[in-house]
């Protein structure tokens, strides 16, 4: 393995492209169209949209590369084949490029504020920078914590952009209907914070043996796999039940593509999951799911594409 893939893998280069599509699809599908029937010229839009975009992509860089960083014993253990701190880059440049992303991520926050004097996006990249610092450092070894905080920086990406349209939407003027785009946006940040709950969780499951070897308390270890399960499955039938009620009121709208999208490659992989999920047992099983419910998050946020088609 080369150093240049070694360090795209130590970012988790392809989780990165999916910040930036969540938040070009965000912007161009949901927010856009809305914004074109006022007279209202949004503040992400343009330069500033690239520049939020990139920050929100080093950010989430520099919290990859501290996580392995910390995790370098436990990953001795549950992916002994997949490091890359300390094997193929050294630790103090794991440091270096954490420091680097993390200031260029916060700086370039301050500028998209001076630029559009909202004061808003730099301060909230510095709290993700910090959470995501005390994450890998301590919450990620505590119970169900640390599994919040990621669910909670992963629903960020997405409201982060609605964060910096602040100005505009506590006050609707000039034709801008608000009210669409804060109900589409938190619709997709309360997805994605579930979605991730549910991965986290699973993952734990996945990580048990190198997590108890060092301590840890996460889920699995402290209640067990069978009283884990079933908080995955709760959760599992919470969200397809809200999916099932959105279909419903997207029928009444006649989105009949989305809805078909959305019964196929959304909630029937949902209910493939909560059918899988009893029968697994071993780090392999669990594995699976986590790869089947990132993929689920990833097809559930493509599906902004049909408000630009239907609005």
């Amino acid at each position: 393995m080369t150093l240049i893939s070694a360090f795209l893998k130590l970012i988790r280069w392809p989780n990165l492209v999916f910040i930036a599509l969540t938040q070009f699809l965000l912007v161009y599908c949901v927010i856009m169209p809305v914004f074109a029937n006022s007279t209202v010229h949004p503040n992400v839009y343009g330069l500033n949209f690239v520049l939020i975009c990139l920050s929100s992509v080093l950010i989430a860089a520099a919290g990859y590369i501290i996580n392995d960083y910390f995790d370098l014993n436990i990953d001795l253990v549950n992916k002994p084949g997949k490091m890359v701190v300390d094997k193929l880059i050294k630790r103090r440049w794991t440091i270096f490029w954490h420091i680097a992303f993390s200031a260029a991520g916060v700086i370039i926050g301050f500028y998209v504020d001076y630029t559009t004097h909202i004061w808003l996006l730099g301060f909230s990249n510095s709290a993700c920078v910090f959470l995501l610092f005390v994450y890998s450092t301590t919450f990620k070894r505590k119970f169900l914590i640390g599994n919040i905080i990621i669910s909670v920086l992963t629903a960020w990406v997405i409201l982060v952009i609605t964060w910096c349209e602040y100005n505009h939407l506590m006050r609707s003027h000039n034709g801008l209907n608000a009210d669409i785009i804060l109900r589409d946006t938190f619709l997709y940040a309360g997805f994605a914070f579930v979605i991730s709950l549910i991965r986290e969780v699973v993952k734990d499951m996945e990580d048990m043996e190198g997590d108890r070897r060092y301590g840890c308390k996460t889920m699995p270890i402290v209640w067990g796999l069978n009283a884990t399960k079933v908080f995955v499955a709760v959760w599992i039938i919470v969200i397809t039940g809200v999916l099932v009620m959105v279909q419903l009121y997207a029928m009444r709208l006649h989105w009949w593509w989305s809805v078909a999208y959305c019964i196929a490659l959304i909630i029937a992989p949902l209910v493939w999951i909560f059918t899988r999920l009893y029968g697994s047992y071993t780090p392999k099983d669990f594995h699976l799911l986590s790869t089947a419910v990132k993929l689920v998050m990833f097809t559930g946020i493509l599906s902004m594409i049909f408000f630009k088609i239907y609005r």
